[in-house]
């Protein structure tokens, strides 16, 4: 009996037009040039292929639990004094462990009151111990809270540096963890070729802070300590730097400065290039409410005196405070026009929560990417020839239909990744052509067990549906657990490697569909122009 497969057919139709649609949009012409570009444009390359910067950077995350620690040492401070609970210093009496905070000088009979006004607001992040002969206590970071800060910090960094690279125009970039170290993360950037460009861009965002100058500029470290009697106080620190953005290496200056900021670069709104009255050119900013208040009242309470701007721990302007300011400002300096954008986008998009190390930098040039995408198409068109012949020899006319399905499963794969405007890389086209066995090899199975049926004496209508009946347990097996292992390498992988798990993946789902329901539509279709008796060419 002849079976109505309109309705499949015009499925089929409707998944190749609109798979073609996903890998060529409505090209500009037919040309080869045009279709090329236009596919282009849907299926983006990835930097292997494109050519582009490749960087793997340490977060330095003992910088944030620094500066965490170092407002904690203020807010501790501003506590004690407004519960009337008197103490001679609050410091970190460690730089190499920035998690533990000291208070000493407590009065010996308010011992017991400075513990419950600790434990009461700093418990649930700081153990508190002490409070013995000796009036002082010791606030250590718990490392449940540490190791949730230093995850925040690399999140925090990874969302600032994509800030930082939208600005570049690129297409697709990869900013994510690298699983292969801790707090590390893997930048790759398709199309950029400007190393030094990027690496200025990202190291840029060094965190920009505003200290309160407590004196200099001196000449060394030595004439700065002297000025304090030999010994920096806890809660300052000495600063190198020009003091002016412009200056060199040459007018090296040291400052004394609050270890504590005033504001710093996430408390800053927005942030444009300009220039004063004098034509001098400038940054103008904005601050937040909450930071407007603070800043506002210290530079009320601070007119005349130094405030010196700290970016990357360099001091790279020294101002002097001649009003009250709130929420806005100017940066002016000795800028150049390089220098003014750069700080201006750095403030806009906020700071780096933590300083960076280069692990590791280089540039994939775009002649590799070129003889990586001719060696890659191919070897997958050579493959793709080579399994089609194969098929048409071995399985005769029902070869045909294999490489059918083998064709649509191609088209929906691309088209696919037209739609989702996936990166194709090096791995990804190896993951193209590792899908071209997994479909052919669906066919073998289908086939063979097609054969066995037309041995045993069935009729060529009854094979086919055996046939496809038990080798489907089989294909979908061997499916399913491909790509699960897929999905293990997507989720624990590096970019690379996550592309060569993604086009598996979808040519494995791609090719349930055109090995099982596609070949036997094919199948049925010859089925039914085939006369009695007339066997199936197999």
């Amino acid at each position: 009996m002849k079976k109505n497969l309109n309705n499949k057919i015009a499925l089929i139709a409707a998944v190749l037009v609109i798979c073609v649609y996903g890998i060529f949009g409505v090209p500009s012409g037919f040309t080869g040039k045009a279709l090329t570009e236009a596919m282009t444009k849907r299926i983006h390359l990835g930097l292997d292929l494109r050519g582009g910067v490749h960087l793997i950077l340490q977060v330095v995350v003992a910088d944030a639990v620094n500066a965490e620690t170092d407002n904690m040492v203020a807010r501790v401070q501003q506590d004690l004094k407004t519960a009337g609970l008197g103490f001679s210093q609050i410091y970190k009496p460690d730089p190499a462990r920035p998690e533990v905070i000291r208070v000493e000088g407590t009065a010996a009979g308010k011992a017991s009151d400075v513990r419950s006004a600790l434990e009461a607001k700093y418990s649930n992040e700081y153990d508190v111990t002490g409070g013995g002969t000796d009036s002082s206590f010791t606030l250590t970071m718990k490392p449940s809270i540490e190791t949730a800060l230093e995850k925040k910090t690399v999140q925090q960094t990874i969302e600032v540096i994509r800030d930082r690279v939208d600005t570049l125009g690129v297409t697709e970039p990869v900013i994510q963890e690298y699983g292969l170290g801790d707090n590390q993360i893997l930048v790759e950037l398709p199309g950029i070729d400007d190393l030094d460009r990027v690496k200025s861009i990202i190291q840029s965002t060094a965190r920009l802070e505003i200290h309160a100058v407590i004196g200099g500029p001196y000449k060394d470290d030595q004439e700065a300590a002297a000025s304090v009697g030999g010994a920096v106080p806890p809660d300052e620190e000495l600063v190198h730097g020009s003091g002016t953005v412009g200056g060199g290496s040459d007018s090296d200056s040291v400052y004394l400065v609050r270890r504590v900021s005033v504001v710093s670069g996430t408390d800053f709104r927005s942030a444009e290039p300009g220039t004063d009255q004098n034509g001098r050119r400038n940054v103008r900013f904005t601050l937040t409410n909450e930071a407007g208040d603070k800043f506002y009242d210290y530079t009320s309470k601070n007119v005349g005196q130094s405030m010196a701007v700290v970016m990357g721990g360099q001091v790279k302007e020294v101002a002097t405070i001649q009003s009250a300011i709130r929420d806005s400002g100017e940066i002016t300096g000795s800028f150049s026009p390089e220098e003014v954008e750069l700080l201006s986008k750095m403030l806009r998009t906020g700071a780096l929560p933590a300083s960076l190390n280069y692990l590791e930098d280089r540039t994939v040039g775009a002649s590799l990417g070129a003889d990586s995408i001719r060696q890659g198409v191919m070897a997958a068109i050579v493959g793709v020839l080579l399994v089609m012949a194969f098929m048409l020899v071995y399985y005769k006319g029902s070869g045909i239909n294999a490489d059918l399905a083998l064709f649509l499963n191609l088209v929906i794969l691309l088209g696919f990744m037209g739609f989702s405007s996936a990166t194709l890389t090096l791995p990804g086209i190896a993951g193209v052509i590792l899908t071209i066995g997994m479909g052919v090899d669906s066919n073998v199975l289908i086939f063979e067990r097609i054969r066995e049926e037309m041995r045993a004496g069935k009729a060529p209508s009854a094979a086919v549906d055996q046939g496809f009946a038990h080798a489907w347990t089989t294909i979908f097996d061997t499916h399913v657990t491909t790509i699960v292992s897929a999905a293990i390498l997507f989720m624990f992988g590096s970019g690379p490697v996550k592309g060569f798990a993604t086009t598996l993946t979808i040519g494995l789902a791609a090719n349930l569909f055109t090995a099982v329901f596609v070949s036997r539509v094919i199948f049925d279709a010859h089925l039914n122009k085939m006369k009695p008796g007339e066997l199936v060419s197999i």
